[in-house]
């Protein structure tokens, strides 16, 4: 997006924009060829510089080298991009990466410390994939992240919003509001039985975070 762009949508009210640059700038080119690592940082950029907030990580687990994960990391705090999605790759029959496989719970905990030793004071979030990867080490995750992503995601579906819940407050940790403040009671109270939303709308929403203090 240009500097245009994302000025139409600080005007239209948009108070958030995530836009991931999804690895290293050595890695990018291995994974995806219609657009450069720099357009995406670009993106970034012009979002920060029209005072819109800005949310965007990478994706774990792509065949990229330790080093790819560190320089992303590196990058997103030279960048000072306050919230940081950490996905791990979910890796699709059909897809380039369906054979890829690099991941283990063990592993994906190590990316999470990474992240939070070189990006302190950021918001670190894990995201996408956690429940294939992390398994039962999930609950360990809150320690070095911030928050995670409730639900299902764009194109592959997430644990129970309850159980999440639930396996957040066992940790001794306190779900929050959107506005900080502590969330008694149950989230979900309310609120139909279906499903709260649409993880593969065109629109590209996907459901909300529980963060943790």
């Amino acid at each position: 997006m240009s500097e245009g762009h994302t000025q139409r949508l600080a005007e239209a009210g948009v108070e958030t924009v995530n836009h991931n640059l999804n690895t290293s700038e050595r890695y990018y080119d291995a994974i995806c060829t219609t657009h450069t690592f720099a357009d995406r940082v670009a993106t970034v950029r012009n979002v920060q510089a029209a005072s819109i907030k800005t949310c965007s990580g990478g994706i774990v687990g792509m065949g990229e080298s330790d080093d790819d994960i560190i320089d992303l990391a590196l990058t997103l705090r030279e960048m000072d991009v306050r919230s940081v999605p950490v996905n791990f790759l979910i890796p699709i029959p059909g897809t380039p990466l369906e054979a890829t496989q690099q991941l283990d719970p063990r592993r994906c905990l190590r990316v999470l410390c990474l992240f939070r030793l070189l990006l302190p004071s950021q918001e670190i979030r894990i995201a996408g994939g956690r429940e294939v990867h992390l398994r039962t080490l999930q609950p360990l995750g809150l320690y070095p992240a911030n928050s995670m992503f409730v639900g299902d995601y764009l194109t592959t579906p997430g644990q129970a919003p309850s159980a999440d819940f639930a396996m957040i407050r066992d940790m001794g940790f306190v779900l929050e509001t959107p506005d900080g403040a502590p969330w008694e009671g149950d989230p979900l109270q309310g609120l139909p039985q279906a499903p709260l939303w649409l993880p593969r709308d065109p629109t590209g929403v996907t459901g909300p975070s529980a963060a943790r203090s």
